[in-house]
């Protein structure tokens, strides 16, 4: 496979990753979340953040999940995307390394900021 085609493949599944946690499971619970929390909510809660904040990086998240897949048509917004979410993972590994989660927790992010970076260095 060459980056002309795993760079849209990247772009799909990371996209259809955040909305997956960010709409259809938002208020379910996961063996991934913080903590003991059993929502997104209460996760950030777990980490000392605010609902407001919880909120606000959802946004982020499922903006740039957007933006990934308008990507696939412009490419030129792929780059600035897939940054912002490997940030945005870094930010939560940090979330669950704060709290001492079992290393098992941080492992769906941990992935996530490996095929940003892959995707960002591929474009």
């Amino acid at each position: 496979m060459n980056s002309s085609t795993i760079a849209p493949l990247l772009q799909i599944i990371i996209a259809c990753g955040l909305l997956n946690v960010w709409l259809l499971r938002f208020n379910r619970s996961t063996a991934y979340r913080g903590g003991n929390a059993t929502t997104l909510v209460e996760e950030f809660a777990v980490y000392g953040l605010s609902p407001s904040f919880c909120y606000a990086i959802g946004t982020l998240k499922v903006g740039s999940a957007l933006v990934l897949l308008l990507g696939l048509k412009l490419p030129f917004l792929v780059a600035p995307a897939a940054a912002l979410v490997a940030g945005l993972m870094v930010g939560a590994i940090a979330m669950h390394a704060k709290v001492k989660d079992p290393i098992k927790k941080a492992v769906p992010a941990s992935l996530m900021l490996a095929m940003s970076v892959a995707l960002y260095l591929s474009v």
